[in-house]
This record gives C-alpha cells, structure tokens and sequence, in this order.
C-alpha cells in the first residue's frame, strides 16, 4: 500500500474503512512522527498555524457520564482552550456534538488579555454534529464522512496543525487518520497503563508505594481469593476497595466492610468475605449490582486496601510528556471528592498542601518518566492517598495514573492562560511574571434544583451585577463553565481564583452563595401584568 492517507492526491486512493488495525497504527506511527515538527513551530507566528480542538469523552459503552447533555457540557468544559486564539494568528477549529450558544463563545473570548474579541471570533471556526445522543463525539464524526471532510478543509496546513482530544482511544486515532493530522495525546496503545491493573504493576514496577491489593481480577471468586490473601497479611485491614479497569472519577469503585469478620485463616473466613461482597457498596446510585459485576467480568478489575486514618487527603500530580520525550512537571492539586463513599471527584483546590506536594511530585516523576519511555505523549496525572501518622509524617500511596486530561485540567490551565503563571514545584508555589501568588478552588458540581431557573443570559447578567467577573488587572476572580446544563439539569462549574487560599475559598463561596440565592429569586411569582 504506497498511497499516503494526508496528501491531496495519493499515488492509491486509500479509504480509513479498508485499512486494517495494524494498517491504522502504521499510518498513525507516521502522522505521530509530525508532532515534533508541528510542536517546534507553534508560537512563531505563521498565518497557516491551527489547532483542532475534539473533546470527545471516548469513554466505554457501559462507562458513561450521563445523559447527552451532559456530555454537551463536558464538551464544553474545553472553551478554556479559546483563550489559545491571544496568539495572533492561530486559527482554532472547535468542535461540539451540539451547537454553542453565541454568548457562551462571547463570554470566553471576554476572558481573553490584550486581544480584541472580533479579532479572535475571525479565527474561529465552530463546527457542530447536531446531534444530542449520549455517543463519543469522535464516533459521531467517524458516521458522517461530509463534516470530517469539511472540518479538514478548514486546516490552512496540516503541516502546522495538530489534534488536541479529551482522552485517547482507536476513535481519536481514526480521527487524526481522517484530518492528516498528529494528535497530541497517549498513544490508544498506551491504555493498558493507564487501566487499574496496569497502574498497580506500573507503581510496583518503579518502586512508588501503593495500596495493598491485587489486579487483574474478574469474578467475585477472584475478589474473594485476593482478599483473603490480603488479610493474611494484613490482618487489621477492615475495608478494601474493588474497582473497575476502566471506570473513571470512582464510578467504577464500590467500598467491601470487612470489620467482624472471622479471624483469617479460619475455616468460615472465605464464605464470610463472599457475603461481604454481595453486600459491597457501589459508588454509583444508577448501576445495578449484576450489571457492575458484568461489566467487571468483561474488562476486568482490582481490589485494594481502602486507606485511612484520622487525617486523609486525595491529592494529584499533573505533568506532561512533551513530543521530545521530555517529562514536564505541571501542577500539584488536593481533590475535593463526595458521593456515596467519598470517592467521585467534584472539584480541586490548587495547589496541593506544602507539607506534602514536593513528597508526591517525587513518585509522579518517576512514573513519568517510565509512561515517556513507554512512548506516551500529552498531560496525564497520578492520583494519591496520603495520611498523617504519628509525628505528623505523611505517608503517600499511588492508586491511578490518568493518562488523558482529567478534571483538575481545565482549573489549572484557564489559570496559566489567564495569568501566564507557572507551578513551581520546589516551593509548591503557583507565581505569576509579576511574582505574585495565585490559587484556585475549582467545581464542576455546583448543583440544585434552583438553578433550573436561570439560563445563561442570567447567569452573565449575576457575573455583571455582582462583578464576580475575572479582573484582568487584578487577575482575581471567578471563571464559569458547563454553562450548557444550568437549565436542565441545574448544574453548572466555576474556577475562583484569588491570592491565598483563603482568599480563592471565599470567592468560591461567595460566587457559589450569590448563585444560588439568585435562582431561588428567580421562582418567586410575579403579578399578573395588568
């Protein structure tokens, strides 16, 4: 096969459905050579420079995270990317199942310091699907040959353009095959690492400490066997966590009590773990117990000890791998989590605790550097438990590696866009140019009924009224995203950002306060007009 898949007009006409899995990754290899190249040249000014932005959440079949709109949202979550178009000649390419109302764009393109709005509006182009259904937005386009043609007709050069996704899967990959373009993100290959099981080999691997466990498991036989194995050695262990391979911010994992049960070793010891396990608690209220062990027997799954003590903390490390194959340390952030048992991520603070960010980013480098040599490219972030024990000594445990961008990437980078700041990870500091502090506090779940009441245009209206806006001379304020699910289903996310941790929590809870007493006068009843 001699026909190139990205020229104009290839020697042999070469169609994506006639090539094989192993014809895909070869051609892929080759676009994926171009990423150094397109990397080097970003930021020098050319006028054909672009950037195509897909933020498919490429999630498994039984992996959702809910309805069409708010996959719409998350889409969405991604406007942050917009203020990439400061940079005078970039075009952008953004695409969305659904279109974006004008004055959401509007609202962004505000954001943007030192450039004219009209100007950056000329080099963007807004491509949408118009369709609402719950399905990764890459397949939606990968069904409609037109429109992917249409959005590569769009790239001035593709020698300059690049793909940037959500996360990585064969999807992804057959796009960036269909617009002749690298993509900046892992390799689908790469996925094993990033699963459950592989995160708990790659940790065991490079030395970095994690949860007593066992990986690789797939029916609750094999959960039982891995936990009597693990009370044999650590007999005080009174809960343990089972997790999916493939679930994502801990909708996969459900918590196993194992406080009373009889000693280990005991004769009754495995009939008492199983009925434990029949009893687990799921972490997600909407997936029914038979339909959770399905879905572990397909894709597999782990168990782990459930770490705790009196004090706990759910921090992460994001880094990045650049196309030189250079591991950058990125940000370090303390997770705010909730749901049934305190394991769904609903939001950041930014950065993580002093006392122990210089501990985490140690071990994240050390599995950065093994996901580089493994060929892995783009943002990942590692996930930690750490506990205080006695003395005050944190003690960190490694249990996931993300290798796709997450909910802690979106804070973070509208931040660095708007400040032009940089994490520095020996003093755990976020500092601008100007040398001033910054911190965020950041949610994608500010939700109630209440909400239901305002639409956008009333949410910009309450950022005006209350100035609640980012003040791009004091570079403080709050910064609103997930704007598309406000009306139907009264939720909506928020960054606040302010110049100490205090200062970033109180604009948080002020802009969460102001919001919702707003809606509920949005429901007061009016006189009838007379």
């Amino acid at each position: 096969m001699t026909g190139d898949l990205w020229t104009a007009e290839p020697a042999t006409a070469v169609r994506l459905s006639a090539l094989s899995e192993q014809d895909r990754y070869r051609y892929f290899d080759r676009l994926q050579a171009r990423m150094a190249a397109v990397w080097d040249v970003m930021k020098l000014n050319y006028e054909d420079e672009s950037v195509v932005i897909i933020p498919s959440i490429s999630l498994d079949k039984a992996e959702t995270v809910g309805t069409g709109t708010i996959m719409e949202a998350y889409e969405e979550r991604f406007l942050f990317l917009l203020m990439l178009l400061r940079e005078p000649r970039l075009r952008m390419i953004y695409v969305t199942s659904m279109p974006v109302a004008p004055e959401i764009v509007e609202y962004y393109l505000s954001l943007l310091p030192g450039v004219i709005p009209s100007h950056a509006r000329a080099r963007l182009s807004l491509i949408a699907v118009n369709d609402a259904s719950p399905v990764p937005l890459s397949e939606k386009l990968l069904d409609r040959p037109r429109l992917m043609q249409r959005i590569r007709a769009l790239v001035p050069n593709p020698a300059r353009s690049h793909l940037v996704p959500y996360n990585t899967t064969e999807l992804e990959r057959d796009v960036a095959l269909s617009l002749g373009i690298p993509m900046y993100g892992a390799d689908p290959r790469l996925a094993d690492l990033g699963s459950k099981s592989g995160c708990r080999r790659l940790f065991a691997e490079v030395g970095v400490p994690h949860p007593l466990g066992a990986e690789n498991l797939r029916t609750l036989d094999d959960i039982a066997d891995a936990l009597v194995r693990m009370r044999a050695e650590r007999p005080s262990m009174d809960s343990a966590i089972v997790k999916l391979n493939e679930g994502v911010s801990g909708e996969g994992n459900a918590v196993v009590r194992l406080n009373g049960l009889p000693a280990p070793g005991s004769s009754d010891e495995r009939a008492e773990v199983m009925k434990r396990l029949q009893a687990m608690e799921l972490e997600s209220q909407t997936t029914p117990f038979e339909a959770y062990l399905a879905k572990f027997a397909e894709n597999g799954g782990i168990v782990e000890e459930r770490i705790v003590g009196e004090e706990l903390r759910s921090p992460s490390v994001q880094l990045r791998v650049l196309p030189s194959g250079e591991v950058e340390l990125l940000s370090t952030h303390d997770q705010l989590l909730g749901g049934a048992s305190g394991q769904s991520y609903l939001g950041c603070v930014f950065p993580a605790a002093a006392e122990y960010a210089r501990l985490i980013t140690e071990h994240a480098e050390a599995i950065g550097q093994r996901v580089a040599r493994e060929g892995a490219l783009g943002r990942f972030a590692v996930d930690f438990v750490v506990v205080r024990g006695s003395g005050g000594r944190w003690s960190p445990y490694a249990i996931e590696l993300n290798l796709r961008k997450g909910g802690t990437t979106h804070p973070f980078l509208t931040l660095q866009f708007l400040t032009d700041g940089r994490y520095d990870p020996v003093t755990a500091l976020f500092m601008t140019p100007a040398g001033h502090e910054k911190h965020l506090v950041a949610t994608d779940h500010l939700e109630s009924d209440l909400l239901r009441g305002l639409v956008p245009a009333d949410l910009f209206d309450i950022v005006a009224r209350h100035r609640l806006h980012f003040d791009q001379s004091r570079q403080v304020g709050v910064v609103f995203h997930m704007i598309s699910c406000l009306t139907e289903l009264g939720r909506v996310g928020l960054t606040a950002v302010g110049d100490t941790p205090a200062d970033a929590d109180r604009r948080y809870r002020a802009a969460s306060r102001i919001l919702l007493e707003e809606a509920r006068l949005a429901f007061d009843e009016r006189p009838l007009p007379v």
